[in-house]
């Protein structure tokens, strides 16, 4: 019962995470903070779904580093377009230009 509990939590956590990245697109660090949000309850998801099965863990933590590089990423490109545009609304330019 208790482990149903966690993953109706996680479960929402998951789509709270999905909904704050669908209605909120004005701000580019809005987005990825929802992005990683998202991530953490995968993670979250991956962890325990690994635990009730008594599977390897090992995967988990290539997971985890695939998702710190996917937020490291985010950040980097988050730098480049405050440095080149001056701040990170996404209605300031446009994307598709080059």
């Amino acid at each position: 019962m208790v482990m149903l509990v966690y993953w109706i939590v996680v479960i929402l956590v998951f789509m709270s995470g999905v909904w704050v990245f669908c209605s909120n697109r004005k701000h580019l660090l809005a987005t990825l903070l929802s992005l990683e949000f998202v991530v953490l309850s995968l993670f979250l998801m991956l962890f325990m779904f690994l635990n009730m099965y008594t599977f390897e863990l090992f995967f988990s933590m290539v997971f985890l580093t695939f998702s710190v590089c996917e937020g490291a990423l985010g950040l980097s490109i988050l730098v480049s377009m405050i440095r080149t545009h001056g701040n990170d609304f996404f209605q300031t330019f446009s994307i598709l230009q080059c």
